[in-house]
């Protein structure tokens, strides 16, 4: 019996040991991490287009998540990108970290420089630089309606699995912006030390809810989505394991109704994980042939007034 207690204690100290290390590793992280310095190769992204036969095709951007690189440029989804382009679209697919001569981390992404990507394709004389939707989906979702709020030539925002608010950076210290808006770091919703526990252990939908439980931190980081000069379509899962995106996206419904949002905005939820809505695209297509038509550009073209925006 006397060796299984003291087995029994050592495993505590063990871990108890472990916990204090792991934490101060925390604390120094956040402590010393850069926050001045922008990361290296900041403002730099990478784009790849794809175009179909027609003249004056709206564009549609798509954008990654967390895991960075450029999802929408892969043989992946080379079925769903030669699908929209057949229905009259032009794609580009946009990578803003984890590509070679990007940022290396979603860290500081600057929104000024994926507009300006935006705005330099749209400068092509095959593309309507009227007619510009954004398709995210997690943090590119966050990206895409943070951007879309800001940005009056984005006309339409597909978002999946999104985000409410911006969120931190995924950085060690994890103290910085996911995103910057005319060289300066946007409001974010910080890491509570209560969640860190949480993130070490990778689960991240509990540590999320704790981010969100500080309401006054989540009201100023929260995306001013009634601001987006389009309609909306928010899909998100029952069950998503990553972050509470069901609940964020219902946050900004209720935020478009309260504003009296002009535009449709639609929220669809899905049975199923974090990746749920990625099975529905067909959904996509009919919310996009609904609401922002490759068929009709005077339509997807058509702007509110500048007294309805602010």
């Amino acid at each position: 019996m006397r060796v299984v207690l003291k087995l029994l204690k050592w495993i505590f100290l063990g871990i108890a040991t472990l916990v204090l290390a792991v934490t101060g590793y925390s604390v120094y992280q956040s402590r010393t991490f850069d926050t001045a310095t922008l990361p290296a190769n900041y403002g730099r992204v990478a784009t790849r287009m794809y175009l179909g036969a027609g003249q004056r095709q709206p564009l549609l951007v798509g954008l990654g998540g967390a895991e960075g690189g450029n999802a929408w440029a892969s043989d992946h989804w080379k079925p769903e990108r030669d699908a929209l382009v057949g229905k009259g679209y032009a794609f580009l697919a946009l990578g803003y970290f984890g590509l070679p001569g990007t940022p290396e981390r979603l860290d500081r992404i600057s929104l000024d420089a994926v507009h300006a990507a935006i705005a330099d394709a749209a400068r092509n004389p095959r593309i309507d630089g009227r007619c510009i939707a954004l398709i995210g989906g997690s943090r590119g979702a966050e990206l895409a309606l943070a951007l879309a709020s800001r940005d009056d030539d984005i006309k339409a925002v597909v978002a999946m699995s999104p985000g409410s608010a911006v969120f931190v950076g995924n950085t060690p210290a994890m103290n910085t912006s996911a995103f910057t808006w005319h060289g300066k770091p946007l409001p974010f919703v910080p890491v509570p030390w209560r969640a860190v526990p949480d993130l070490l252990q990778h689960r991240l939908e509990p540590a999320f809810e704790k981010m969100l439980a500080n309401a006054p931190a989540v009201e100023a980081a929260a995306t001013p989505v009634e601001r987006i000069n389009g309609p909306v379509y928010l899909m998100s899962p029952t069950h998503d394991e990553l972050w509470p995106s069901t609940m964020m996206a219902r946050a900004m419904m209720r935020r478009l109704d309260a504003r009296h949002f002009p535009y449709a905005h639609i929220h669809d939820v899905f049975v199923g994980g974090h990746a749920a809505p990625l099975q529905h695209l067909d959904r996509v297509e009919a919310f996009l042939a609904a609401q922002f038509p490759a068929s009709d550009p005077a339509r997807c073209a058509r702007d509110r007034s500048a007294s309805m925006r602010r």
